[in-house]
């Protein structure tokens, strides 16, 4: 814990240790109950550990860099990516999105999956899902020196509005469900 030496106060210790969490408890109960009524498999996908010591029922390990994206599985017959992200303010900054989390959604998009962004707007209480699209049309713009975030304007015009319905948490994939490919 750290302290501010003029006041003697604890200062707020800063961590991104939890960060997102959150968004990933309400998304993974909308994906248990997509499940369990038969309409799709979605899975969180473990950040990569690399054992590195093991002494019995003591394992040390490290993170390997991540090379996925946070959510896979498959809607109707059709693969579906995505990532999803949390972010303060009314703009999504690109910063916060890896480039191979980028990649592999591109990727995936060009084959034919369901590949998306889900971002909570933490401060509006407000989630979107942002498709391929217009997140590479933001992404090359900023890779050409343009903006370096996603406004939430642009979240209004080209995504949609993600809300809590017929029991799910958060029902993300209700476009994709109501409409068989």
């Amino acid at each position: 814990m750290f302290y501010n030496q003029s006041t003697k106060q604890r200062a707020k210790s800063v961590t991104h240790a939890n960060r997102g969490k959150f968004l990933e408890r309400v998304i993974d109960m909308a994906n248990e109950k997509y499940r369990n009524a038969g309409l799709a498999d979605i899975r969180k996908i473990p950040t990569p550990i690399q054992v590195t010591k093991d002494k019995g029922q003591t394992v040390e390990g490290r993170k390997e860099k991540p090379e996925w994206v946070d959510y896979a599985g498959v809607c109707n017959g059709r693969a579906v990516v995505f990532d999803a992200k949390e972010t303060k303010g009314k703009s999504f900054p690109l910063q916060n999105l890896h480039e191979h989390q980028y990649e592999l959604l591109r990727s995936w998009y060009e084959k034919g999956a369901i590949s998306f962004l889900l971002v909570y707007f933490k401060e509006l209480d407000k989630y979107y899902r942002l498709p391929f699209p217009p997140l590479q049309a933001a992404w090359l713009g900023a890779k050409r020196g343009e903006r370096k975030s996603i406004p939430l304007v642009t979240f209004e015009e080209s995504a949609s509005e993600v809300k809590s319905l017929d029991g799910y948490t958060l029902h993300y994939l209700l476009p994709f469900i109501e409409s068989r490919w």
